[in-house]
């Protein structure tokens, strides 16, 4: 039995001209990898950014073999610590290829968009280190740009790839079938590739599977339907600013891996900047200088709020479809005319807040339990009635190094305690000036508990005239004893036995 060979891998392009499509990015890509001939460039990794199956590891794959480079691969089946990644990719980013040569190494991260929980743990940051100092090209591949953190972003150059047109997809699968002896009707081709939505790599697994056990496919053969894709917010979000059909947004929506309570954010986050604008020499209407377009969008924006609200008191998930047609067609037709431009769209900073006031709820928590251990109160108690006391001890010269001794608090939680937005010079002497003193007592308690250091040598002689004084200390006091005591000690014996004589013997019951 014969095991096929998967097309998408058989066909894999083994050079850069190869690659179906993205003709754009293959140039950046080409012109990154040049620079690194001439030295280490400004940029020292690259991102490959796109949906799936549309080249991105091939293009990394092919970049290799053009230039010659050994390929040392991560991908998600890979654990990505951070002492994983030090360990695979940080030495490579180092040492030099096994010919001993001066051909570079490629490190490919593949899905480095996924690095994240536990089994992760500080893959991100350890990527962002090896960059700074890596000599060797890295290629990171994403499908979700925003699932990077924004200093992995700053440190690479951003490559997009687009999905791959139904045009530039058929020539290919034409070779691939005139390669495999397959006969193809008319329309064949064409419509395995307009059902793949743009994905290469499915374009050519959805023809394999047709193939298999046929040696011609005719238009009947083909059961495969449209994909179901995952769309993605900025292309929705232009539906809606930038279109003119409720109907089409609304659709567009449904394709999109966000519930409504976050699309709400989304819109709201972005409304303004997008309606506040006018269009291609239009002026937007504004009535007591409010824009006429962004007063009916936010208009729209709280009745489909409400919906959400009635969702969650009420658990009544069907309002869902409500809160969605008021918030996409509501901001469709509330403007008044297409506002031309191009604004980047923002995430929404409701998150960011959020985020920020967690951190600050932690800090606020962390100084409450400290003060209800110094005081023996609850933490609630301390929260509430205690911390702004603190709180005005601290800001006290007088007081605020003893209570900062006290408490035992750290340098951010002594500048939320006292209000301030950032660390000062007076604090951070105020902390100098509170450690120096625990030091001391720390010095001064390790002392005086410490053992005096004595020589041993002195140790084993007086511990050897002790023991020679304990032996004749008898001796002593036997021939050094004077006269009188020895008399002194007859006489009290001799007077205890005339007492015990003189007593009258007492009586007992036979006596009577």
């Amino acid at each position: 039995m014969t095991i096929s060979i998967e097309w998408a891998e058989k066909y894999r392009p083994r050079s850069l001209s190869e690659v179906v499509g993205n003709k754009k990015a293959v140039m950046d890509l080409q012109a990154w990898a040049e620079e690194w001939l001439h030295g280490v460039p400004e940029k020292r990794a690259v991102i490959l950014q796109g949906q799936a199956g549309i080249g991105k590891t091939s293009a990394a794959h092919a970049l290799a073999n053009d230039y010659g480079w050994e390929i040392i691969e991560l991908n998600a089946s890979d654990q990505r610590t951070a002492s994983v990644i030090e360990r695979v990719a940080g030495s490579a980013s180092k040492m030099r290829t096994l010919s001993g040569t001066d051909s570079k190494r490629l490190i490919i991260l593949d899905e480095a968009d996924n690095i994240h929980g536990t089994s992760d743990r500080g893959g991100a940051r350890a990527i962002g280190d090896i960059i700074k100092k890596t000599n060797q090209p890295i290629v990171l591949i994403a499908n979700d740009l925003y699932g990077l953190t924004s200093t992995l972003r700053t440190l690479c150059l951003e490559i997009k790839f687009h999905g791959v047109q139904s045009r530039s997809m058929v020539p290919a699968l034409k070779n691939i079938c005139h390669n495999e002896g397959i006969m193809c009707g008319v329309g064949v081709i064409e419509n395995v590739a307009e059902n793949a939505g743009g994905d290469m790599r499915s374009a050519v697994n959805d023809l394999q599977a047709v193939s298999t056990g046929r040696n011609e496919i005719n238009i009947e053969d083909i059961a495969t339907s449209q994909r179901d894709t995952k769309g993605s917010i900025f292309k929705v979000l232009e539906q809606i600013f930038k279109g003119t059909d409720a109907q089409k947004a609304l659709n567009a929506t449904y394709g999109l891996d966000e519930n409504p309570e976050d699309l709400v954010h989304w819109i709201d986050e972005n409304l303004p900047g997008q309606y506040g604008g006018g269009g291609a020499g239009k002026v937007n209407v504004k009535v007591d200088g409010i824009d006429v377009d962004v007063s009916n969008g936010f208009e729209y924006l709280s009745h489909a709020d409400r919906y959400l609200g009635r969702v969650k008191k009420r658990q009544n998930y069907r309002m869902w479809r409500y809160a969605g047609v008021l918030m996409t067609c509501g901001a469709v037709v509330a403007k008044t005319h297409v506002h031309g431009g191009f604004i980047k769209y923002q995430p929404p900073s409701f998150w960011r807040r959020l985020g920020q006031l967690r951190a600050r709820r932690t800090m606020r928590d962390n100084v409450a339990s400290k003060i209800g251990e110094h005081c023996h109160e609850s933490m609630r108690y301390a929260r509430a009635d205690l911390t702004s006391m603190y709180g005005r001890m601290l800001k006290d010269e007088k007081y605020a190094v003893d209570t900062l001794i006290n408490l035992n608090l750290n340098l951010d939680e002594l500048a939320y305690m006292t209000g301030s937005p950032k660390v000062t010079k007076k604090l951070q002497g105020v902390y100098d000036q509170a450690q120096s003193i625990i030091n001391e007592k720390v010095s001064d308690d390790i002392e005086f508990f410490a053992a005096p250091k004595t020589d041993r040598s002195n140790k084993i002689k007086s511990k050897n005239d002790s023991q020679v004084s304990l032996d004749s200390i008898q001796n002593i006091i036997e021939t050094t004893a004077p006269a009188d005591v020895s008399n002194e000690k007859d006489d009290a014996k001799s007077s205890v036995a005339k007492k015990r004589e003189s007593r009258k013997p007492q009586k007992t019951l036979f006596d009577f």
